[in-house]
């Protein structure tokens, strides 16, 4: 009996092991971009495909190998408290940015030509595609970096802070592809915001509304 006690806590950890080190590996392989190279319609479509698998990916793992639910992650219900903590996140997360671009860069004579080009190329594109693209960042996003990756650090070893560190480490090296490195400033800021809102609330329709209306502001209100 004593062996059978053991050795479920030892396989739930090696099952959460597993899932964390996809979840922090793959989103930083151009997988999206060995399959569909180029910047045709389809090509962007189908990496957007390829980031849905692994919000996908991460719900059935979840399920199915470490037979947990949902809730285990902050997915739950939404609450009128739900938008009032998204709203405040999304106030918090459009501060970074205006801060950021209004102060920062201007202050410090930083170059963000890169993240200005790549945020023109977003908004060249159909506003359907756009609507996708913030929507797909908005979900999938929080459920790796925030949901299952700060829950499964804490599983393995207790500690919120690192959980914190692992999720805005991760989130800010897997925009570093394309955007540049003076963007990693507010990624790095808002992935901060996100992390330290997914802790205090455990509410991950928040943090997607949050991340959502954010984004939102950059890339559809126009």
């Amino acid at each position: 009996m004593r062996s059978v006690e053991i050795q479920k806590p030892r396989t739930a950890n090696v099952l959460a092991l597993c899932g964390l080190a996809a979840a922090i590996i793959l989103p930083l392989l151009p997988i999206g971009k060995w399959i569909a190279p180029g910047d045709s319609m389809r090509a962007l479509m189908i990496r957007e495909g390829v980031w849905w698998c692994y919000g996908a990916a991460v719900i059935a793992w979840l399920h199915f190998a470490e037979r947990l639910p949902v809730g285990s992650i902050g997915l739950r219900r939404p609450t009128y408290k739900t938008l009032l903590f998204a709203l405040l996140g999304a106030a918090a997360l459009v501060a970074v940015m205006v801060l950021h671009y209004g102060v920062i860069v201007p202050a410090f004579h930083l170059n963000a030509s890169a993240s200005v080009a790549v945020r023109n190329q977003i908004l060249a594109r159909p506003y359907w595609y756009r609507l996708l693209l913030v929507l797909r960042a908005a979900v999938v996003e929080e459920i790796l970096f925030r949901g299952y990756m700060i829950e499964k650090v804490r599983q393995l070893t207790g500690s919120t802070l690192l959980a914190v560190t692992v999720s805005v480490v991760a989130f800010t090296f897997v925009h570093l592809r394309g955007w540049g490195l003076v963007q990693l400033i507010p990624v790095f800021g808002g992935g901060v915001i996100l992390a330290l809102l997914y802790v205090w609330k455990r509410d991950l329709p928040s943090n997607m509304l949050a991340h959502f209306l954010t984004d939102g502001v950059g890339f559809l209100l126009r």
